[in-house]
């Protein structure tokens, strides 16, 4: 009887760890964590009464095209609209990445050519709503606001021109490993970090050559980060997801 029960007791925590698995995504990691500064919905409600930076100069018109619609082999793992990122709460209120027409089209070029290498993309954050910015400014301590754009200026991805992403094996679907984990807050995100496997940073460089190929440049702080040539180009905007349609 004794292990009976001890079985059923078994199988029950297994089947609820097999069911965080699946929430998390096998493509997916538990992401690096700070303690925010203040409580996040607190940030949040600050941050909707309170607008961009003005800007001069003339704009293009923003034309935000959805990654997955482009092509449904690239792959989400939006980790702002879970539990699962650096604040630990879901900043997001739809799991979805977005980029200026031009940015997504060279995405695109970038996905179909790392296939015939045996790799796909995988998107973990695109265009970012500017209240976003300014809850992430408010949040993190000030030894690691280098990770984090400043809101008085605005982020690339507040204007549809950065993205965040990795690669991921065709043949398992699983995200591929690198020197960090994403939006981790330490050297080891660097793109010009020397640690990690030699395997990790030959994939880490293929991302790279791949995306530079199509006018994007790595940010030298977060190897996953990358921003279109044109992204002066383009207004900081502060549209929520749910507004940008379906």
């Amino acid at each position: 009887m004794k292990y009976m029960n001890f079985m059923r007791k078994f199988r029950v925590r297994l089947c609820g760890l097999l069911l965080v698995l699946l929430q998390l995504g096998f493509a997916q990691e538990v992401s690096f964590r700070i303690t925010p500064l203040r409580p996040v919905e607190e940030l949040r409600a600050e941050a909707f009464k309170q607008q961009p930076p003005g800007e001069r100069g003339t704009f293009l018109k923003p034309d935000l095209l959805e990654l997955v619609k482009l092509d449904p082999t690239i792959k989400l793992d939006i980790r702002y609209a879970t539990t699962n990122n650096f604040l630990g709460t879901p900043v997001y209120t739809q799991a979805r990445a977005f980029l200026q027409r031009p940015a997504a089209e060279g995405l695109l070029r970038a996905h179909r050519e790392l296939q015939a290498q045996g790799y796909g993309l995988i998107i973990h954050d695109g265009y970012r709503p500017w209240y976003v910015t300014k809850i992430f400014w408010d949040a993190t301590p000030d030894d690691k606001k280098i990770f984090v754009a400043n809101p008085a200026t605005g982020s690339n991805h507040n204007r549809g021109c950065a993205v965040d992403l990795s690669l991921y094996d065709l043949k398992t679907g699983k995200e591929v490993k690198m020197p960090s984990g994403y939006d981790e807050m330490t050297d080891r995100a660097f793109s010009d970090y020397a640690g990690g496997t030699s395997d990790e940073r030959s994939r880490r460089a293929f991302l790279r050559q791949a995306m530079e190929k199509q006018d994007f440049l790595v940010n030298p702080k977060e190897w996953w980060h990358f921003d279109y040539k044109d992204w002066k180009q383009y207004p900081i905007l502060n549209v929520k997801f749910e507004d940008l349609g379906q």
